[in-house]
């Protein structure tokens, strides 16, 4: 597995733009998994490197969806994965890893810092086994100063990075997003930083560390507001009324309709004061009255008393009409029914020896020649215990060895195999 591998092709053959790339996840949770996930969506060999007893995620669920084998938590981040189980404090557990590392092109682990170190999977061991690796470290606020310690939990980074007071009304608490959004944009991160890390060994034939923490991804992903307050001097500034952001002009929010929701854009004030019949707004203009915080809320609560005299597609119809900018507000129940994303294909489903039919959602990126697929459904604890281990050379006594003494397991589903 040297550079240049992405240079050669299968005649009449589709190629996922990741095969023949190796990834060890050692991650837990989420923003670890994910990124991972979406390297095994591209064609990569990801090995999930968990203990004996499985990962963290197996054993907690969201919403406490728990499955019949695998809760759908750890179902969701873990397609297209091989399972290890395997006892990294244990010596010759250390071993067997150390073992799989030269085969490997990209390590990620986000455990707590120091404890890399203290396991003997480090960076400076590990490009010691594999000059060329791509380990890509992952933490909640950095590998030291002073917060280093600290729980790297999304709604703390959500709370400590400014975020939430971007929307919400003054007077109330701040306002924390509907998702794991640190987790989920500190992945992104992270799978950009080994592909970036990635063709710079295509090109030098180098191995790096690439060290991501979720504040400096939250942080980087307000790029724009936090220019507004460290450039443009502007400060974050909420209204009285629920306005959707601090920095956008009013109207911008959600509104009650007759019969359910709107989501209403930053209109032109003229063209809105029309179509509800509201003299005021005829004479205001966009992007001063908008903009400022008494005419803000006044705009926010008259448009709110308004949207409540029509339904949602009327008010879409008449908004339409005039190139304004709404939107219907949709539960999940309506998003798996939505016609745009059936089109796109958003959804995929595929068969899970023990969830049965899973349906999920799919690929974000779509390649012309390199299609993401799903090669694997998500793995039991150890499931490719022993195929990576023979795969590495072991023989089936020492696998059985091994075993026996707890180094490493495999089951498969609900039965542990001696």
């Amino acid at each position: 597995m040297g550079p240049g591998r992405l240079r050669s092709k299968s005649r009449g053959v589709v190629m996922s733009i990741l095969k023949g790339y190796r990834v060890l996840d050692c991650s837990i949770a989420m923003a670890g998994p994910f990124a991972a996930l979406r390297m095994g969506d591209m064609g990569a060999d990801v090995i999930k490197v968990e203990p004996t007893t499985g990962e963290w995620q197996r054993h907690t669920s969201a919403g406490a969806a728990y499955g019949n084998i695998i809760n759908t938590s750890f179902l969701s981040l873990n397609r297209n994965k091989r399972s290890l189980a395997v006892n990294l404090k244990e010596e010759e557990g250390k071993a067997l890893l150390y073992k799989l590392v030269e085969t490997a092109d990209v390590f990620i682990q986000n455990y707590r810092p120091g404890v890399a170190q203290r396991l003997g999977v480090d960076y400076e061991t590990l490009k010691q086994i594999k000059p060329d690796l791509i380990y890509v470290s992952m933490s909640g606020y950095g590998e030291t100063g002073p917060y280093s310690k600290r729980p790297g939990q999304d709604l703390l980074l959500q709370s400590l990075s400014g975020a939430m007071f971007s929307t919400g009304a003054e007077g109330t608490p701040p306002q924390p997003s509907g998702q794991y959004l640190v987790d989920a944009i500190t992945a992104y991160t992270a799978f950009e930083g080994a592909l970036a890390a990635l063709l710079h060994r295509e090109r030098t034939g180098e191995g790096q560390l690439v060290q991501v923490n979720m504040l400096d991804a939250i942080i980087a992903n307000q790029m724009q507001e936090l220019t507004v307050f460290t450039q443009g001097h502007k400060p974050q500034r909420r209204s009285e009324e629920a306005h959707g952001h601090c920095y956008i002009r009013a109207p911008y929010g959600v509104f009650k309709t007759a019969d359910s929701y709107i989501t209403l854009v930053t209109p032109h004030l003229p063209t809105l004061g029309k179509i509800l019949d509201v003299p005021e707004f005829i004479t205001m203009e966009d992007e001063v009255d908008g903009h400022t915080l008494p005419q803000r809320d006044f705009i926010f609560r008259i448009t709110r008393e308004k949207m409540l005299t029509r339904t949602t597609q009327e008010w879409r119809d008449a908004f339409d009409a005039e190139g304004l900018w709404s939107s219907e507000v949709n539960g999940y129940e309506q998003v798996v029914k939505d016609p745009q994303v059936i089109h796109n294909e958003t959804f995929v489903e595929y068969d899970h020896p023990s969830e049965g039919k899973v349906k999920t959602p799919g690929f974000a990126i779509k390649f012309s020649k390199t299609p993401c697929s799903i090669q694997r459904p998500t793995p039991f604890i150890g499931q490719h215990t022993d195929e990576i281990m023979s795969e590495l050379g072991f023989s089936a006594q020492k696998i059985a060895e091994l075993k026996e003494i707890g180094v490493v397991t495999r089951t498969n589903g609900e039965k542990a195999d001696d």
